[in-house]
């Protein structure tokens, strides 16, 4: 497999916001719930380095490997908090451009209008991410943990 861009072949500042709002999510957000949305997002998505990297900075940061493997089916296991099912009810939702009251007001129960406006913006850096490294075909395997900052 080779890439088609390289992220080295585009212009400079390209992808400067985009590393920029990614290190505001990682100071704000709770970074086992980032991951859980991240690996989700990108197994829904299809985006192999994504989830080849989330994969692993999740791990790095404590995530038990059952919960990743078991992201897909989610609603039938029980190794998810409330609050989890609530994010990863909601990231799924908005990931196809549709909101329901009960998925909002569901989430609204365990999370602040200012968790929650990051957890919007951590589904929209994903899908951006996703959708770059597919149109790219960015090569998966060679992520190592806080290579991306």
């Amino acid at each position: 497999m080779e890439a088609r861009i390289s992220f080295g072949e585009v212009n400079k500042g390209f992808s400067d916001g985009l590393f920029k709002t990614g290190a505001y999510l990682r100071q704000g957000l709770d970074q086992k719930l980032h991951e859980l949305i991240n690996t989700r997002m990108s197994q829904i998505n299809g985006c192999a380095y994504c989830l080849d990297m989330h994969f692993k900075d999740a791990v790095h940061n404590g995530e038990d490997v059952q919960r990743l493997y078991s992201l897909p089916a989610w609603r039938e296991t029980p190794y998810y908090s409330e609050a989890e099912r609530a994010a990863l009810a909601f990231a799924e939702a908005l990931n196809v451009n549709h909101m329901e009251d009960e998925i909002y007001d569901e989430l609204a129960k365990h999370f602040s209008k200012e968790q929650i406006a990051d957890i919007a913006l951590s589904v929209a850096m994903i899908g951006t991410w996703n959708k770059l490294n597919i149109a790219f075909r960015t090569v998966p395997g060679g992520y190592t943990v806080g290579m991306h900052g």
